[in-house]
């Protein structure tokens, strides 16, 4: 048996402790939507065909658990599609439920950069892809 290491492409172990990558998260309506931005360019996130994932949003009074399985699984949608851990987000939502987002972002180990509301994105853009631009504007740096 002949056994191989395999390496990074510049020789360098991954650091544990690095942030990892920053999404937006939009709540508004009755499924979220996930998206990343990368250079300025932003783009939705979608499940590959089999691994589907239910981002159903509950309503805004729901109980923490609820807003956390969201949560985790906006994340989860995000580590498929990129292949890399995701550590932060901007979520786009009714204010009503900045107080859930907020807990359930804790309890599903998702550093919350922001929340924002409708009416603090440009009207003409996707709300999801806004949040993923301002998420990489406001995450932070790989070598922090």
């Amino acid at each position: 048996m002949k056994l191989f290491q395999i390496e990074e492409p510049d020789g360098s172990p991954v650091d544990p402790d690095a942030p990892g990558a920053a999404i937006g998260i939009d709540v508004t309506g009755s499924q979220a939507e996930v998206a990343v931005a990368i250079g300025g360019n932003a783009a939705v996130l979608n499940d590959r065909d089999g691994f589907e994932v239910d981002l159903t949003v509950p309503v805004s009074s729901a109980a923490l658990p609820e807003w956390q399985l969201l949560l985790e699984r906006a994340r989860l949608r995000a580590e498929r599609g990129l292949a890399r851990p995701v550590t932060h987000a901007v979520v786009v939502a009714d204010p009503a439920a900045f107080e859930r987002i907020q807990s359930g972002a804790a309890e599903a180990d998702l550093v919350l950069l922001r929340t924002v509301t409708l009416d603090e994105l440009p009207a003409a853009e996707k709300r999801a892809l806004a949040a993923a631009l301002l998420a990489e504007d406001l995450a932070p740096s790989p070598r922090a």
